[in-house]
């Protein structure tokens, strides 16, 4: 069985002013021919399917009309799961109708998916909350899918029955998911668990989320999941959320971030997008390869000393997205931002590094540093005002403040 595995397409996303609508389309149409030319069997889409609760009508027309494309009128299974971006409810709502295209919803962690079939062949035989079962055509093996949405810990935690606040959200998962393994997952057949969560090797460092994120799990003391909460016989772990493509770990399966199909934050610049192939045959371990996306703009980080070298940079890069430093001895003139504008239609942000002191020294005499993200901005200016830096806890604050912000 070949598994297409990708994630975190957050179409309607924009960068500043610039719509990247027209690249996702590029982008969708790309992933279209990739499950083709690979003959793939299944296509897993680990969330943050839109960018918002509400997305744009053009979003939601680019994503039914991918979903159909991708599934072939019910040749091939196609099956997305919802990601901290997206709402439950909305992408829960068109699952009758979808069912008969061969494309399966799963919004919550309790969803459970009913059963059907379809002349193609492709069916779901068995199912309960968090779990299903599907014949593919033209596949002898069964496909047994392990589901978890993006939920809240709290919400995690209530729908996979256990409140108990004391409870490691990890082990609440992993008793979860080795149930349904035991139950479920025999070598007979292909065993993957879909998810979008934080997860990383047993005591590694806690990856970092993408720069214009919302932070994934609820304010103060959000674990990261470990590859050692995977149940054995698990042969691939699908992952969404993080924006670059990451194999996590290898064992007990391969469990691996597909990444975003585009860089839509310039922490992502000059980052190349993949989606992931995985082969598997019953009773062996997954044969996971990846391939390079080409559709889109790349985004391009580029801080220059002067007007001349950024002029000289901006000509050289045509068809970026660009974030441009300048090092100034004053502010830019209207005039100079008009000159970039006009050698360059993909300039996001121009931020001036300016080097005289008597326009850059405030009350305190410190320099202000605008290329800093807008945490640490945050966090100068606190320790600033306190005399010290703001602890965990206010930082996750002002995360979850920040992230509302670009939500709305």
């Amino acid at each position: 069985m070949k598994i297409l595995h990708t994630a975190d397409w957050h179409l309607g996303k924009r960068l500043e002013s610039f719509s990247r609508l027209e690249e996702q389309r590029e982008v969708m149409n790309e992933i279209c021919s990739i499950a083709d030319s690979e003959a793939v069997d299944a296509v897993i889409v680990a969330g943050d399917l839109f960018d918002t609760f509400n997305p744009s009508t053009e979003a939601v027309d680019l994503f039914y009309k991918t979903l159909k494309k991708l599934a072939r009128d019910g040749r091939r299974a196609v099956i997305c799961i919802a990601g901290n971006h997206d709402s439950p409810d909305r992408i829960e709502a068109p699952d009758p109708l979808a069912r008969e295209c061969g494309i399966l919803f799963t919004g919550y962690p309790h969803t459970k998916l009913e059963p059907f079939e379809l002349e193609s062949g492709l069916k779901v035989i068995r199912s309960e909350e968090g779990f299903a079962e599907l014949q593919l055509p033209g596949c002898p093996d069964r496909l047994r899918l392990l589901l978890t949405p993006y939920a809240s810990e709290y919400r995690l935690k209530t729908y996979l029955g256990n409140e108990d606040t004391e409870t490691e959200l990890r082990k609440v998962l992993q008793d979860r998911w080795t149930a349904l393994a035991e139950k479920y997952c025999d070598p007979s057949g292909i065993n993957i668990l879909l998810t979008h969560l934080f997860m990383i090797k047993n005591d590694d460092e806690r990856p970092e989320e993408p720069e214009d994120e919302k932070p994934i799990l609820h304010v103060g003391g959000a674990q990261a999941v470990y590859t050692g909460n995977i149940p054995d016989g698990i042969q691939y772990t699908a992952l969404g959320h993080l924006h670059r493509k990451w194999i996590v770990d290898t064992k007990p399966g391969t469990v691996a971030y597909s990444g975003s199909p585009l860089s839509y934050s310039f922490s992502e610049a000059n980052q190349s997008k993949y989606v992931m192939i995985a082969e598997i045959h019953p009773g062996q371990e997954a044969l996971v390869r990846e391939i390079e996306l080409t559709a889109g703009r790349k985004l391009l980080r580029k801080k220059a000393g002067n007007m001349e070298e950024a002029i000289d940079w901006l000509k050289e890069n045509q068809g970026c997205l660009a974030e441009l430093t300048i090092v100034t001895d004053n502010y830019l003139t209207a005039s100079e931002r008009k000159e970039l504008q006009q050698v360059h239609d993909g300039i996001v942000t121009i931020i001036p590094e300016v080097k005289n002191k008597d326009l850059i020294r405030g009350s305190s005499g410190n320099k202000i540093d605008l290329s800093k993200n807008t945490e640490a901005l945050f966090t100068d200016y606190f320790k600033h005002v306190k005399g010290q830096a703001p602890n965990e806890h206010l930082l996750d604050l002002f995360r979850e403040v920040l992230a509302e912000e670009k939500e709305e």
